[in-house]
């Protein structure tokens, strides 16, 4: 699919499918708009009259344009209320468009819509992204599907020429979101530690990235005693990711990006039940799906800013070498831990990757993790919770969030409820009472930090959608790639 820049006037635009945007209380044609509707036969005034269009965000009315007529479809699109349109409106409205554009056959898209904020190169990358994200199906485990590849080829965004440059960066990030979308999708007996470490070195490979994969071995001389404690069930090695971009000259900053990594996660001996959605824990590797997602787009772009790439891949599994409630574990920073419960692994993992992380010397870390139904509890599917006790860090993340449209949400490290996590025979428990349960989580990795700025991300919540929102399918929405990749850039 080619998506282009043009500055051609939706007046003189020719093609199979023309989308325009409307505001709610913008439905009274005027200027070139009372002209087209003129030019196409009053078309665009009777659609809007017939089917009660009403131009709620993301709202779709389309009629197909006499035999003659250089546009074959009408498409009318919502934009919502003028105060409440924002960057990521432009991305859902695209999603909307594209959808329709692709139920219409059309091969030839024309998508004349506002500029936000004066900024016509965030509006065209927004679009971009919007089309692009829409329109990605995920079809490799169907013998036959239903759902048949799009056989839209051009889109044409009016209005907006010169913007080839933003176009192609938006086009390089969503490779990314589509690459962590199709990890955390696939079941677990297609992406296992050894694949993330295959599709790691994979992208080293193609965009000049350094790779570095730690085996066991490698891991028990650092003394990753929590994440090897996690991994010991499983019949399959664990593998201990790190991906490093750099930049040429000296770069700017320095900072890493840890991801979770368990391809699978059982439970443990603190087992999940059924009901408990344990045939969904093959996405309790999104956090690591975005690292790597986030990997392939930043190595496109070639930031003036050297990246580190982490995750602890590993089931967590059951059996006879599985790690037991109340087993004392010691991670790589001397720190000790009581398991208390073996469905807290993530925690585990995480602590070893962030202890590694630091003395890389980076200036400052962020973490992702499907890491707690509580944050869900307290969220919702489509919002992250956000703990960090740096304010520069968590205000770029934040602003980061902003611009890609993936909500967040910061939350209170309450250093009260450390005193939850407490063990009478170790330096602490991986886990604390029920109430403040994402809390005491982020709590727990705080302890693996020591004077680097840092945050963590719970994505537990939007890493997953059950049905079809915005510019994101029913599935694995790839959440946390964009965020990061402007927090790289910014």
């Amino acid at each position: 699919m080619d998506i282009r820049a043009t500055d051609t006037p939706r007046l003189d635009w020719t093609g199979d499918g023309l989308a325009i945007g409307l505001f709610e209380d913008g439905l009274e044609l005027t200027g070139d708009l009372a002209q087209l509707n003129e030019k196409f036969g009053g078309i665009l005034q009777e659609l809007i009259a017939e089917t009660e269009f009403k131009a709620k965000e993301g709202s779709t009315a389309s009629s197909r344009l006499g035999v003659n007529s250089p546009v074959r479809k009408i498409i009318l699109v919502g934009l919502g209320k003028p105060e409440a349109f924002k960057l990521n409106t432009l991305r859902r409205v695209a999603a909307s468009i594209a959808r329709v554009a692709k139920k219409e056959k059309c091969k030839t898209l024309g998508i004349s819509l506002p500029v936000w904020n004066s900024d016509p190169a965030q509006t065209a990358g927004a679009i971009a992204e919007g089309v692009i994200l829409a329109l990605h199906q995920d079809n490799r485990f169907k013998s036959d599907p239903e759902d048949k590849p799009p056989q839209l080829e051009q889109v044409d965004l009016l209005g907006l020429p010169g913007q080839e440059e933003a176009i192609s960066r938006a086009q390089k990030i969503c490779t990314g979101v589509i690459l962590a979308r199709e990890l955390v999708a696939a079941p677990a007996n297609e992406v296992t530690p050894i694949t993330m470490a295959e599709t790691a070195q994979a992208i080293a490979s193609e965009f000049g990235l350094a790779a570095e994969i730690l085996e066991r071995e490698d891991c028990e001389k650092l003394g990753m005693g929590a994440f090897l404690g996690v991994a010991q069930a499983s019949d399959l090695p664990p593998k201990f990711i790190h991906l490093t971009y750099k930049p040429e000259g000296t770069p700017r900053r320095k900072l890493a990006i840890v991801g979770k990594g368990l391809t699978f996660d059982s439970g443990g001996l603190n087992i999940k039940v059924a009901g408990s959605g344990i045939e969904t824990m093959k996405m309790d590797m999104g956090g690591a799906a975005a690292t790597l997602g986030a990997a392939k787009a930043i190595a496109q772009l070639k930031p003036d800013v050297e990246v580190h790439f982490i995750s602890a891949a590993t089931e967590n599994m059951i059996g006879g070498r599985a790690m037991h409630p109340g087993d004392i574990l010691k991670a790589s920073n001397g720190k000790t831990i009581e398991v208390n419960n073996t469905d807290a692994e993530g925690r585990l993992t995480l602590a070893d990757a962030l202890v590694f992380a630091e003395k890389l010397g980076v200036d400052a870390i962020i973490d992702l993790a499907t890491l707690t139904g509580a944050c869900v509890i307290a969220l919702g599917d489509d919002i992250a919770g956000l703990w960090s006790p740096d304010d520069s860090v968590a205000n770029q993340i934040l602003a980061a969030s902003e611009l890609a449209g993936e909500k967040i949400w910061r939350m209170p490290l309450e250093e009260k409820y450390f005193e939850g996590l407490k063990s009478p025979i170790a330096d602490m428990k991986n886990t604390g009472p029920r109430p403040g349960g994402a809390i005491t989580a982020a709590l727990f990795l705080k302890q693996y930090v020591k004077q680097t700025p840092w945050a963590h991300l719970d994505i537990a919540g939007p890493v997953w959608a059950d049905k079809e929102n915005g510019y994101n399918n029913s599935g694995a929405t790839g959440y946390g790639v964009r965020t990061l990749v402007n927090w790289v850039m910014s």
